[in-house]
């Protein structure tokens, strides 16, 4: 991480981004996989749809804060630490990180639920592994925008892995419905 000085940070748009990435990605990566994680196993354990918003929108807003809450004390952790052996500071900005990390869990992972808040039913799971696995695509994609990754490449596998993550979750419902 690029150090700045305690009252500045980029200002220009591509290394403001630069600067925030790792917690934009972390974000809306964590955001789409662990709000559509708790769509697939809500929908493989053949629960209603209004049992899946119930349960995404606390994920979404309760995780969130969690990870962006996360996010700052662990810099400000990791700068106490850098004070305590007299280092300089390096991130003086835990705040806006964590910040920027709940707000990409938030835009990211409402994407999942988006299909049924408009047309709760069965033929919502498919809208929402559409739109998930196209955001998951998307997100990782646009990392290429700020870095020399290959789009495709890049959006492949944020793809990959939220796809596998997600047929997990899919699996564990359907198993633990089974059980019941």
């Amino acid at each position: 991480m690029t150090p700045y000085p305690e009252d500045h940070e980029p200002t220009e748009f591509i290394p403001l981004v630069r600067h925030y990435l790792g917690d934009l990605i972390y974000g809306a990566n964590d955001g789409i996989i662990t709000t559509f994680a708790v769509v697939s196993g809500v929908t493989g354990a053949a629960l209603e749809s209004r049992v899946i918003l119930i349960l995404g929108f606390a994920n979404l807003l309760a995780d969130g804060f969690s990870m962006g809450a996360s996010n700052f004390l662990a810099i400000r952790s990791d700068e106490d630490a850098r004070a305590a052996s007299g280092r300089p500071p390096n991130e003086p900005f835990a705040l806006r990180h964590g910040g920027w990390t709940f707000a990409a869990f938030v835009v990211a992972g409402v994407v999942p639920l988006i299909s049924y808040v408009f047309m709760p039913g069965d033929s919502a799971f498919a809208l929402a592994v559409t739109l998930t696995l196209a955001c998951l695509f998307a997100v990782g994609a646009a990392r290429s925008l700020v870095t020399t990754r290959n789009w495709f490449k890049a959006g492949a596998e944020m793809l990959i892995v939220g796809a596998t993550a997600a047929a997990v979750a899919y699996a564990i419902g359907a198993l633990i419905e089974g059980l019941t």
